[in-house]
């Protein structure tokens, strides 16, 4: 079994930082990326930022700039560094491992369960 697990999210002024972490428990035998998803009130899950196994990045276009993904493989944890927060930052947040945890099984996807991020004064 894998269980993601998320610590970092609360409560944060506008333009203040606040830095998600996400590790992994349990065997896992690779990580093909990792990543965070958002989804804010009445609004659809979208990607945040995503990391593969090159190190490359992706970034949704409204927090590029503000925010920094990041991973410790061999802590399989993910970080999100977010500056510069915005009131439309406000969503709960979650981790995303696409991952191996068995040598006879196809990689698939893990979730967190979630952490809230709320932006407000």
């Amino acid at each position: 079994q894998v269980q993601l697990v998320e610590s970092g999210g609360g409560l944060v002024q506008p333009g203040g930082s606040l830095r998600l972490s996400c590790s992994a428990s349990g065997t896992i035998l690779s990580i093909n990326a990792m990543g965070w998803y958002r989804q804010a009130p009445g609004k659809q899950r979208e990607l945040v930022a995503a990391i593969v196994n090159g190190a490359s990045t992706n970034y949704a276009d409204s927090v590029k700039g503000r925010f920094t993904i990041s991973r410790d493989n061999a802590k399989n944890t993910v970080y999100l560094q977010m500056n510069s927060l915005k009131p439309e930052d406000t969503a709960v947040y979650y981790c995303n491992f696409n991952a191996r945890i068995r040598w006879f099984e196809r990689s698939m996807d893990y979730w967190g369960k979630g952490t809230l991020v709320t932006v407000s004064s």
